[in-house]
């Protein structure tokens, strides 16, 4: 098994074991018979929150999956949510996209942006440049490990209310924001996001609905959905322990090219289908974090 294999699947255990939802709809797909057994499920890309720092963010955290031979593509800009963006394509279709952003913390008020500093200047140093990139285990320790102190309740307070994102980035650091299931190479009445939707709503799945429960891009080639981010008990600095967002599952349906549309449905690979993300997908995405959607959720 490669490094990077055991770096994913070591992200991948332990998301599942915060987000029971992952679990709940691998097992609807199986017992609808979209899938023969969860281990065939194809996942379009991983994602990552952080701080746009020095010493962290983008910059930082990039170097693992570059090292791994992911390559750097496309940028983003979010100005609303005041975050920048970047995706990583890897050459062996079977290896899921990455897709991390990062908050820019000199375009947030003063207030926050020292209370954000308060925490990620105790990080001195890129912690990356101190790994060894060919141990999965270590890896893998500190994707799932504290950089800074654990927040108190009143600063989480505080940040989200300037910023959710802020909120929760400096709570879970890189634990993995999300993954998605691709539903285009599904069973035909299961491949489409509209199709998909309807299923998991049939079954109780509570799905992001800013802006439309399917964000679909301008030229129609990419459809995403996702849940609500299911709420997780938290302990805090000061032994408190309050209900916050953890983390959610995504769904992307990536269309056929216009240009190999004439190929048989057999035939087609990764490279026939729209590729890279979209920015205004991605921007309501990001919230389903967010209290707006949060609220809306059953725990």
């Amino acid at each position: 098994m490669s490094t990077l294999k055991m770096v994913l699947d070591g992200l991948m255990t332990r998301y599942k074991q915060r987000v029971p939802d992952v679990n709940r709809i691998l097992d609807l797909m199986v017992s609808e018979n979209i899938l023969s057994n969860r281990d065939l499920i194809e996942n379009d890309h991983i994602a990552f929150r952080t701080i746009g720092v020095k010493q962290l963010g983008i910059a930082s955290l990039e170097k693992i999956f570059l090292h791994y031979g992911y390559q750097k593509r496309d940028y983003y800009y979010f100005p609303e949510k005041k975050l920048d963006a970047w995706w990583y394509a890897l050459a062996h279709p079977a290896d899921p996209r990455i897709f991390i952003s990062e908050l820019r913390v000199d375009d947030l008020e003063q207030p926050i942006s020292a209370l954000i500093r308060s925490y990620t200047d105790e990080v001195i140093h890129d912690p990356v440049n101190s790994l060894d990139l060919e141990n999965a285990s270590e890896v893998d320790a500190f994707l799932h490990s504290g950089l800074w102190r654990l927040p108190s309740w009143k600063d989480y307070q505080a940040l989200s209310q300037a910023s959710e994102y802020a909120a929760w980035t400096i709570y879970n650091r890189y634990y993995l924001n999300h993954f998605t299931i691709s539903v285009h190479n599904l069973k035909e009445g299961f491949n489409t996001i509209a199709a998909f939707n309807t299923m998991l709503e049939k079954n109780g799945i509570i799905l992001n609905d800013a802006s439309g429960k399917i964000k679909q891009s301008p030229d129609g080639g990419l459809l995403q959905s996702s849940t609500v981010a299911r709420m997780i008990e938290a302990q805090f600095a000061d032994g408190e322990k309050h209900i916050i967002p953890g983390s959610y599952v995504e769904f992307a349906e990536r269309r056929v090219l216009p240009q190999f549309q004439q190929l048989a449905p057999e035939k087609l690979t990764r490279e026939h289908r729209r590729e890279g993300f979209e920015a205004a997908n991605a921007d309501k995405i990001f919230e389903s974090t967010f209290a707006s959607q949060t609220r809306r959720s059953k725990g």
